[in-house]
């Protein structure tokens, strides 16, 4: 049986693949227990146009692995995306389940302005 970790990436790179083919500039997450990352990778994967987390120390005085706090790095990365002219991304969930920390992330996003 193949562990938790194996089977998510093999779920991530189905999308990934079909993100790279339509040329897309991909917004990517990755969610720890304590912390909640999120990128802006430029359609070839060669660079990151932008990121946020919670480890930013603005965002670090409360709670870090929660809803509150990946709806805050949404808005953020956002603002981050807005500034350098990028409104149209995709979704990279990275291989986790559509809901709680992943969702408010995305929910948070297309609020402050980011299309997908």
């Amino acid at each position: 049986m193949k562990d938790k970790k194996t089977s998510r990436l093999r779920r991530a790179k189905r999308g990934r693949m079909k993100m790279r083919e339509l040329q897309a500039i991909r917004l990517t997450i990755h969610r720890t227990p304590q912390h909640t990352y999120a990128q802006l990778i430029a359609p070839a994967g060669d660079r990151i146009l932008a990121s946020a987390s919670t480890l930013e120390k603005d965002l670090r005085g409360g709670a870090t692995g929660n809803i509150d706090a990946a709806s805050k790095i949404g808005a953020l990365i956002a603002e981050r995306g807005k500034a350098q002219g990028i409104s149209r991304v995709a979704f990279d969930r990275s291989g986790f389940k559509y809901h709680g920390r992943v969702k408010a992330l995305a929910d948070a996003a297309r609020e402050a302005g980011l299309e997908f």
